[in-house]
């Protein structure tokens, strides 16, 4: 008989709170957030950080990374930066390869980071992106604080536990799963942004009331209107709750790294992913996801998943919001003659270790993951789309 292998093993538990804070003005002097947030690893330690910003904050926010000075100088008994405050290019462009990596890797080494140092990055879903993973490859890993600034990544990608950087033409092919140490959700922030900005992070809050929480749809249903015009408090209610669901998710639904093949947070990205890529990164995440959104939710409809009425109203609501639900790229082919939209579940499925897994819809609030997609539904649902909204 064959000997038994000979094996050593022994559970490694590890105990991690993923913490999300919310104030408004975060480098108001007298803010005590980051404070309270940046401590010794071990007592007796000074407190080293850098901070890398978003460069198109310094728009809405003349002065920002003066601000941000200020802020530490005031703190400087608790706190000190490595260096001053380093602006970084922002968009879905400073995630193209791993050149502004490069950059930030450098800036960390120049400034003599440790392990026991932070890093803060401040901005949009690509700032942090970029700036996370190479915080998360520096020194096998610097404890990293997430500020996100854009009504999308305090939504939704700013508050997981992902990095990514685009490569080989394909979105976030490099990357890296850590629980940051912390993130700040200021929501004085998104007062800077532009309208498709400010809606964008609209869209997240629909998926994740369509895959999670009836109740929470119904809310979005009813305030559809004031959210169209920003009204603060619900926009900011519904922000803040997407958020907390994302994280109660993450933490909570038993797979944080996504090991498995289920991701219902990816509820009508397949597609989203690929009209990105398709317009070269131009059209938003935010617009993209809507698109997305929509195909998956006529899909349901036509495989006799979701009931008709249930798909009228969830169309009506992203429309009300301000989203359109349809794109040109819809209709792009290849040689042979196959929508290029359709590579995205090509690529889905690559991403998730090769089964399909596709979160579809049977109601709001009532998700059913499945694992094979119907070419010709697709193709229906994809022409109903330009049918009804491509004009």
């Amino acid at each position: 008989m064959p000997a038994a292998p000979d094996l050593v093993s022994f559970p490694i538990a590890l105990r991690q709170d993923h913490r999300l804070f919310f104030t408004r003005h975060v480098f108001a002097p007298t803010n005590l957030t980051l404070a309270s947030v940046l401590t010794p690893r071990e007592a007796g330690e000074n407190v080293r950080a850098m901070v890398f910003w978003d460069a198109g904050l310094a728009a809405a926010f003349p002065g920002f990374g003066e601000t941000v000075q200020h802020w530490f100088a005031a703190h400087a008994g608790r706190v000190r930066l490595a260096t001053a405050p380093l602006a970084v290019p922002g968009g879905e462009a400073t995630k193209h390869g791993l050149a502004q990596v490069e950059s930030v890797w450098t800036a960390m080494n120049a400034a003599g980071l440790c392990r026991h140092s932070y890093v803060i990055a401040v901005g949009g879903g690509a700032v942090l992106d970029t700036v996370g993973f190479a915080a998360a490859t520096a020194h096998r890993g610097i404890p990293l604080v997430r500020l996100p600034s854009t009504s999308l990544s305090q939504a939704d990608g700013g508050v997981g536990v992902k990095n990514g950087v685009n490569f080989f033409g394909r979105k976030n092919w490099i990357g890296s799963f850590g629980v940051p140490h912390a993130i700040v959700n200021d929501l004085a922030f998104l007062e800077g942004l532009a309208p498709p900005d400010r809606r964008a992070g609209l869209i997240e809050a629909v998926k994740v009331s369509l895959i999670r929480d009836a109740a929470f749809f119904e809310f979005i249903a009813s305030q559809a209107a004031a959210l169209a015009r920003f009204e603060r408090e619900p926009y900011e209610a519904v922000i803040r709750e997407c958020a907390r669901q994302h994280v109660e998710h993450i933490a909570t639904a038993g797979d944080p790294f996504e090991s498995g093949s289920a991701r219902p947070l990816d509820f009508g990205h397949w597609a989203a992913h690929k009209l990105e890529q398709l317009s070269e990164f131009r059209v938003s995440h935010g617009a993209a996801v809507a698109v997305g959104l929509a195909l998956d939710v006529v899909y349901s409809r036509r495989a006799g998943l979701l009931p008709a009425p249930w798909a009228e109203r969830i169309l009506d609501v992203v429309a009300r919001l301000g989203f359109t639900l349809s794109s040109p790229l819809l209709a792009a082919r290849d040689a042979a003659g196959r929508r290029r939209v359709l590579e995205g579940l090509d690529e889905f499925r690559e991403h998730m270790g090769g089964r399909l897994t596709i979160p579809l819809l049977r109601a709001p609030g009532d998700r059913i993951d499945v694992h094979e997609i119907d070419p010709a539904l697709v193709e229906a649902a994809l022409g109903e789309l330009q049918e009804r909204y491509g004009r």
